[in-house]
């Protein structure tokens, strides 16, 4: 059977139990016509790049689908029938991922800079980005031209 990684993205004022409660009904249509869902995460309400049916937040949830075409097209003929749901995607993949996704690897290295407080890329002094001078004083800043600091020494 071929392998699907469905995202699909839920109102913003629903709460997470409803979203449960959504993520639990599609399982239930794909156990239904023969297919298997390894994996579901929840990503948690992020912020749309734009407005989408006047919501600019929703909730994410990734689910990863074993199961044939016929199970898939009918779990997305119902989502598109569903007002609570705003958009979903569903690709082909040749094998899942195990494992944490790449979106919940992303909020653990999120969670991980914030705590390092000026540490690393995100800001702070010191690093590449934020234009720190990691190189020390210059002499000629303090003691007047450096032509004439060069030749005393």
């Amino acid at each position: 059977m071929p392998n699907y990684e469905h995202v699909f993205l839920a109102r913003q004022d629903v709460t997470s139990q409803q979203v449960e409660a959504l993520t639990a009904q599609f399982k239930g249509v794909i156990e239904a016509h023969g297919g298997t869902v390894g994996k579901t995460e929840y990503w948690g309400v992020k912020s749309l790049q734009y407005r989408i049916k006047k919501n600019r937040k929703a909730h994410f949830t990734l689910l990863n689908i074993t199961a044939p075409h016929a199970a898939v097209a009918e779990v997305e003929r119902q989502m598109s029938i569903s007002e609570d749901i705003l958009r979903f995607l569903t690709l082909s993949v040749d094998e899942l991922e195990e494992g944490p996704s790449a979106m919940l690897r992303k909020s653990d290295r999120d969670e991980r800079r914030d705590d390092d407080r000026g540490f690393g890329f995100g800001g702070g002094r010191g690093g590449p980005r934020s234009g720190g001078n990691d190189r020390g004083p210059r002499r000629d800043r303090f003691e007047g031209s450096s032509d004439e600091q060069q030749g005393e020494e």
